[in-house]
C-alpha cells in the first residue's frame, strides 16, 4: 500500500473522529470503512486482525451505547464549540496518557470550555455533570472506541 493510500485512510479516520462529535454524521462507521478499505488493500495478516478487532470493538461499543441514556445534548446546553474542546481534549489525552487518557481529556475539554464560558469553578463542574448525564457519556464511548481503532491502525502501519 502506498503512502498516498495510507494518508487517505488516515484522513478518513480523522474525518470519522470528527464525525463522532457532529450529530447526524456516522463517525464510527467512517472509521470502520477506512480500516476495512485498508485491510482489503494490505495483504499482511495484521491488517485483517485490526479489521476483526475494529468490528468487534465497534459492536461492543454499540451495545454499551444502547445501555446509556439517549443523546439529548442540545437540551443540556452543549454547543459545537464545546464538542471541539471535548474532541481536542480526548485526542490529546489519548496520546499524552496512552489510551486511557482520552476519558479525562474529554471531560477536561468540556470543563475548560465551561470554565471559560461561565468563569466559576462550581458552575463549570455542574455543567460538566449535566452534559455527561445528557448523552456526553454516549459520545465519549463512541469517541473512545474510534480512538482505539485509530490507534490500532496506526500501530499496525508503523510497526506491523
Amino acid at each position: 500500500m502506498g503512502v498516498w493510500d495510507l494518508l487517505l485512510v488516515g484522513l478518513v479516520l480523522l474525518l470519522g473522529l470528527c464525525g463522532v462529535l457532529v450529530p447526524g454524521v456516522p463517525g464510527s462507521w467512517l472509521v470502520w470503512a477506512a480500516v476495512s478499505w485498508w485491510a482489503l488493500k494490505d495483504p499482511r495478516p495484521v491488517a485483517w486482525w485490526v479489521l476483526v478487532g475494529a468490528t468487534v470493538v465497534l459492536f461492543l461499543s454499540q451495545v454499551v451505547r444502547w445501555a446509556l441514556p439517549p443523546r439529548r445534548l442540545r437540551t443540556s446546553g452543549a454547543t459545537p464549540r464545546m464538542a471541539v474542546y471535548a474532541g481536542i481534549g480526548a485526542f490529546l489525552g489519548f496520546f499524552l496518557v496512552p489510551v486511557l487518557g482520552a476519558i479525562p481529556g474529554f471531560m477536561a475539554g468540556i470543563y475548560l470550555h465551561e470554565r471559560l464560558r461561565l468563569g466559576r469553578r462550581g458552575e463549570a463542574e455542574a455543567a460538566l455533570r449535566t452534559v455527561m448525564r445528557s448523552g456526553g457519556s454516549s459520545v465519549l464511548a463512541e469517541l473512545f472506541t474510534c480512538l482505539l481503532i485509530m490507534g490500532a491502525w496506526l500501530g499496525a502501519v508503523l510497526w506491523g
